[in-house]
């Protein structure tokens, strides 16, 4: 009786390890978000927000760093999750799963000290999660952004 011999793909190696490293900047961004969230809120508005507001005198708050921290995050997970899927789904899937983490990280604030649970922070977290998926959607701006990823 012959014996069949399998031989691995390479490509499937290659398949797997290059898919936990597109997961690995998705993970980072949420565990620094998650880090910055931690931070007592006396500490936010004595510590951190006069040093931000040297650097931009006319910040009040830390509004804008949910734009900035969940675009950061949808484009993330725009590259873990490759063309997987119809542009559409993906951008609804971007922002449907970067407003379930930012839903979590509110939940976690409501056990740190001087934090609450804000409706409005969840908005700006969605927000940010939307900018980064229409952005990567206009056509050019995709074409670079998959160039870039190969």
């Amino acid at each position: 009786m012959k014996q069949t011999v399998y031989k691995a793909d390479p490509r499937a190696n290659q398949w797997r390890s290059s898919r936990w490293i597109r997961v690995l900047p998705a993970i980072t961004c949420m565990i620094v978000i998650f880090i910055l969230s931690a931070q007592p809120g006396s500490e936010l508005d004595t510590v951190f927000l006069p040093w931000f507001q040297q650097l931009f005198p006319a910040m009040e708050g830390f509004d804008w760093g949910h734009y900035i921290a969940y675009f950061g995050l949808g484009v993330t997970f725009d590259w873990m999750f490759g063309s997987k899927y119809s542009r559409l789904a993906a951008c609804c899937l971007i922002v449907l799963a970067c407003t379930l983490y930012g839903l979590t990280d509110e939940v976690h604030q409501l056990f740190v000290k001087g934090r609450t649970f804000d409706l409005h922070d969840l908005l700006h977290d969605a927000v940010g999660a939307a900018a980064a998926a229409l952005l990567l959607s206009i056509p050019a701006i995709r074409s670079v952004w998959n160039s870039l990823l190969r």
